[in-house]
């Protein structure tokens, strides 16, 4: 991580349903820190396909993906820290998201295809349906050990995740690296 003084920003990853917002919310209420929901920063006409059940392209995420590095940008220069959920699925997205951004890691967030699909069946008022899922499935790239952050399997409850990605990302209670 980067120095106690620099703001830093943990990406929380993974596919639709693995649990990246509740996570990530936790994170961001236990560190003090801003929050932001990336589906939020996703363009109309992308919300629009996945409700339809298309597939985004990697052409449809790219001007997506370059916002959520805009908003890095901007609360870095504020000096604020930020927990965000973006999807990551790709190794060149993740790679986008960090570039002159030394301060950004990751927090893959794993979960099996089974309670994927227990997950998706059950979530009400979210544009993505759970017919996208095997795209998600075939697009995602694991988070590779060059790359900086965590792996966590999310089913054993918030609070033993919350306390596995901050030992893992050396984060204590303030939000700065230990």
């Amino acid at each position: 991580m980067t120095s106690p003084s620099a703001p830093q920003f943990v990406i929380v990853m993974g596919i639709s349903g693995s649990g990246k917002t509740t996570v990530a919310e936790g994170l961001a209420e236990h560190l003090g820190w801003t929050y932001v929901e990336g589906d939020d920063l996703h363009p109309a006409a992308n919300v629009e396909k996945m409700r339809n059940g298309i597939p985004l392209t990697d052409e449809d995420r790219w001007p997506w993906l370059r916002k959520i590095g805009e908003w890095i940008d901007e609360h870095e220069g504020e000096g604020k820290s930020a927990v965000i959920t973006c999807s990551a699925l790709k190794r060149t997205y993740r790679d986008l998201l960090r570039e002159g951004r030394p301060g950004v890691t990751f927090c893959h967030v794993d979960v099996s295809r089974e309670e994927l699909e227990r997950r998706l069946a059950e979530r009400k008022g979210h544009y993505m349906p759970a017919s996208l899922l095997q795209s998600q499935l075939d697009t995602l790239e694991e988070l590779s050990e060059d790359e900086p952050g965590v792996i966590v399997e999310s089913t054993g409850g918030q609070e033993p995740v919350l306390r596995e990605v901050l030992k893992a990302l050396n984060l204590d209670a303030e939000g700065s690296a230990t």
